[in-house]
């Protein structure tokens, strides 16, 4: 397993990957493309290195400003969930954020999501209040959680 930086040729990866995730943010390429190239953006993509070529297997996006940031989508290829993928992109998000020094990163998540909800916890997140109705189709209640990032 390997996270790196996104790198432009990505884009197609990244969109398979959360076309096969329905809980994830379903964003257009142009919008991956965008948040690259903002300065406050941050793209990480796992990759299964055994394969020939290396496979995208994940992402995360995260999007800061001054000490704070939000980690906008995160989705795990299904057969690859629960290997570890998900916690090294947060992982490697949280140390990067942490370096360009961010204090504390914030989350939505659908309230559904229980698998979501527990692994955020575990990762040091806290439950701060419920957006209702905030996500659509179906219409359903956002958990915005944040967590603070310590040296």
């Amino acid at each position: 397993m390997k996270v790196r930086a996104f790198a432009g040729d990505d884009v197609e990866a990244i969109c398979a990957v959360q076309s096969k995730c329905p809980q994830a943010s379903q964003w257009r390429q142009e919008d991956y493309l965008h948040l690259a190239n903002d300065p406050g953006g941050t793209i990480l993509v796992a990759e299964v290195e055994d394969a020939r070529p290396p496979e995208v297997v994940g992402f995360a996006v995260f999007h800061r400003v001054l000490d704070e940031a939000e980690l906008r989508n995160l989705a795990i290829e299904p057969s690859h969930q629960r290997k570890g993928f998900g916690r090294s992109l947060l992982e490697t998000g949280i140390r990067t954020l942490h370096e360009s020094g961010v204090r504390q990163l914030f989350l939505e998540v659908r309230a559904s999501n229980h698998r979501a909800v527990a692994f955020y916890a575990i990762a040091g997140f806290q439950v701060l209040y419920t957006r209702h109705h905030y996500y659509q189709d179906p219409y359903e209640d956002a958990l915005v959680m944040a967590s603070d990032i310590l040296p």
